[in-house]
């Protein structure tokens, strides 16, 4: 016995010390509830009971928390106490307004404004081309804007606002909410109007002279708005593949009855692999990315190079040089130039339309190439007017020159070339 209180004396002594440590302890850091935190906090037994309160610093709110407090303890609530802590304001309405932007493929939260093309294309060119691209063909990895029409269901879509996007909301919405980069929201309702008004242009959805505004703007329809519906997986996918599986006695065969034929994951698909060795085999197929702007096609050089005619006006050269910077995106010329998304320029007077080694034209070029067709001062001047127009079916996405003295001085640069 005297065994065991020896073990048990010592036990006892250490768990008093623990015990009266924890009290210590606790002490120091429980704080008292401030007065007026105090005279807030209603217990249910206070809010039943009869005797008026006398707590000076009762208010409207303690009258609510009392009631609440009486319907928790009524419904059996282990804890009917409710404890307001005065914290933060009801937002201002102009707080409100700077957080709500968001523009809703109904038209909600559009804002009063509007913007025309050719006001777009200069903002466009001042804080967006830098990314985008003159034309929205994109800039290194920056996203493609424009182009890419009938592309979806190819092996190599681009997807662009003209192509892809189902709502013009999310356009005004993004470029309002997130644009320019580095400075969002630095741009005017009007600026946004017409930034998005020249991406419709751009897109060929809307004419140069289109003005776009919160009263038309639910009128601009997406080419590709009707191939995005609901989301019905849970409700047609998801019960086809769900049930009792098949363990035994099972179908006899398996029936392959349809092939990834251009990825080749197939297995045993000879058939596949040689379709996309013949794919790789030929050049690069004409949904290329972002259909280039600028004076695109237009350049096509190939037959012989007979001069222009006439002598250079230098002065006329110089502005052309600056006008022809609208082009450099997609066209080179000069020593060492290179086809790029559109084909290189040089000697270009006098050369078979569409005839420019290596460069995978548009099916409209191949034709003028067939025909036998010439660039000449007045088939440039006019194609570079309206590209589209003159050459219906181009990949180029620059809608032309709105200036003939423009386009007299672009043509005296590219005479310099020849």
């Amino acid at each position: 016995m005297s065994k065991y209180l020896k073990l048990l004396i010592p036990s006892m002594t250490g768990t008093a010390a623990v015990l009266g440590l924890a009290y210590v302890t606790a002490d120091q850091f429980v704080a008292d509830l401030p007065a007026p935190m105090r005279g807030q906090i209603v217990t249910a037994a206070e809010a039943q009971s009869t005797t008026p309160t006398t707590t000076p610093t009762a208010t409207t709110t303690d009258t609510a928390m009392a009631t609440s407090a009486a319907v928790g303890a009524a419904s059996g609530d282990p804890m009917p106490m409710t404890v307001s802590m005065d914290l933060g304001r009801a937002a201002l309405p102009e707080e409100v307004a700077a957080w709500n932007i968001d523009v809703r493929p109904d038209g909600q939260g559009l804002p009063v404004g509007s913007g025309d093309v050719t006001t777009g294309e200069e903002i466009f060119a001042e804080n967006c081309a830098v990314c985008h691209g003159d034309f929205g063909e994109g800039v290194g990895r920056w996203p493609v804007l424009a182009g890419g029409r009938g592309s979806l269901k190819s092996d190599r879509p681009v997807k662009t606002i003209g192509s892809y996007w189902p709502y013009l909301s999310t356009v005004y919405d993004y470029i309002y909410r997130a644009m320019p980069f580095g400075n969002a929201q630095s741009l005017s309702h009007d600026d946004v109007y017409a930034i998005t008004a020249y991406l419709l242009y751009s897109n060929d959805l809307v004419a140069d002279d289109f003005v776009l505004s919160n009263e038309n703007f639910n009128d601009v329809k997406m080419p590709n708005e009707p191939n995005f519906f609901p989301d019905d997986r849970a409700t047609v996918e998801y019960t086809k593949f769900t049930g009792d599986v098949c363990m035994e006695n099972c179908k006899d065969t398996v029936e392959i009855t349809g092939r990834a034929a251009v990825v080749d994951v197939t297995p045993d698909d000879a058939a596949a692999r040689a379709a996309r060795d013949a794919a790789a085999a030929k050049p690069d197929a004409e949904v290329v990315v972002a259909e280039a702007p600028t004076t695109e096609t237009m350049a096509e050089p190939a037959a012989a190079a007979p001069a222009a005619g006439g002598a250079l006006d230098m002065k006329l050269v110089s502005k052309g040089e600056k006008t022809f910077k609208k082009c450099k995106a997609c066209h080179q010329v000069g020593e060492g130039a290179k086809n790029k998304s559109g084909p290189e320029l040089n000697a270009l007077f006098g050369r078979t339309i569409g005839g420019v080694d290596g460069f995978n034209y548009s099916s409209s070029f191949k034709t003028a190439q067939g025909e036998g067709r010439v660039w000449d001062a007045a088939s440039l001047a006019e194609f570079l007017t309206a590209p589209k127009k003159y050459m219906k079916g181009t990949k180029m996405s620059f809608k032309g020159f709105k200036k003939e003295k423009d386009i007299a001085a672009v043509l005296e640069y590219l005479k310099s070339f020849n």
